[in-house]
């Protein structure tokens, strides 16, 4: 795996990698350079055959605390154009992280603000430990929390989204849980290694391409309105799967009431 100075990626085991923001001193908190590295290994994992999932951590006290206060300063001196440019890499990131075609796992710890939040949104599962703060506070700063906005909606709905964007309210995990910007709450540090492995578990259980074409489910079909067309797209999505070879190794599997060939 490639070295970085802000990240860190590694693999634990056959099949999973651990993508790690590693500025425990700045609590994980985003800058360009963060941004840059995120992107190099995400498009590293995405080319990854033979990996079954990604799972998203925080080093130190907190997940993320958003972007970074001299990250910020430095913005105020850019042209318009410059912080275009600058917000597409941060949007660009966040995409090329919805869109892996592997699992995606976030595990969130003390705090995740504004794109950390996102990154949260971005992923397929996330597990965060009780009392762990969540927070878009960019209308307090004048700014709107635009780039990390599809991920949010997709996650948590406009109505959810549109209350939290416009008020910056705080937000704990349970109220995280209870909007859907994760799905499970555990009370402490043992606990969501519990979970980890546990769908991590879950994850080698499952036919890597399935999961690709799953994730691709909800992508494309999320916003389409029910009719003929969905009804044959969906009908062509299915035929392809059980005429894939891990469509005929799962079934052959099932009914010799054996592992498929992924889960051995």
């Amino acid at each position: 795996m490639s070295q970085y100075e802000t990240i860190s990626l590694d693999a634990t085991r056959a099949g999973i990698a651990i993508l790690t923001l590693n500025r425990p001193d700045k609590h994980n908190a985003f800058n360009s350079q963060v941004i840059e590295e995120l992107t190099d290994a995400l498009e590293t994992l995405e080319e990854q055959d033979t990996l079954r999932m990604v799972i998203l951590r925080g080093a130190g006290k907190s997940f993320s605390a958003g972007a970074d206060l001299e990250w910020m300063k430095a913005a105020q001196h850019w042209t318009r154009e410059d912080n275009e440019q600058d917000a597409l890499a941060l949007a660009e990131m966040l995409r090329k992280l919805a869109e892996l075609p592997q699992m995606t796992l976030a595990l969130v710890q003390g705090a995740a603000m504004g794109g950390g939040a996102g990154l949260v949104a971005a992923c397929d599962v996330a597990v965060a430990v009780k009392g762990t703060k969540f927070r878009f506070s960019e209308v307090r700063l004048g700014l709107t929390p635009a780039t990390i906005s599809p991920f949010v909606i997709s996650a948590i709905g406009p109505r959810w989204a549109k209350a939290l964007f416009v008020t910056a309210e705080v937000f704990d995990a349970d109220y995280a849980e209870k909007i859907g910007l994760v799905q499970y709450v555990v009370s402490d540090l043992e606990e969501l290694a519990g979970m980890e492995e546990h769908i991590a578990d879950l994850a080698m259980g499952a036919a890597p391409g399935a999961i690709r074409d799953a994730k691709n489910l909800v992508l494309d079909f999320a916003d389409e309105p029910f009719g003929p067309a969905l009804s044959r797209a969906t009908a062509k999505r299915i035929a392809e799967r059980r005429t894939s070879e891990e469509g005929k190794e799962g079934l052959a599997a099932f009914l010799e009431k054996r592992k498929p060939d992924w889960a051995s």
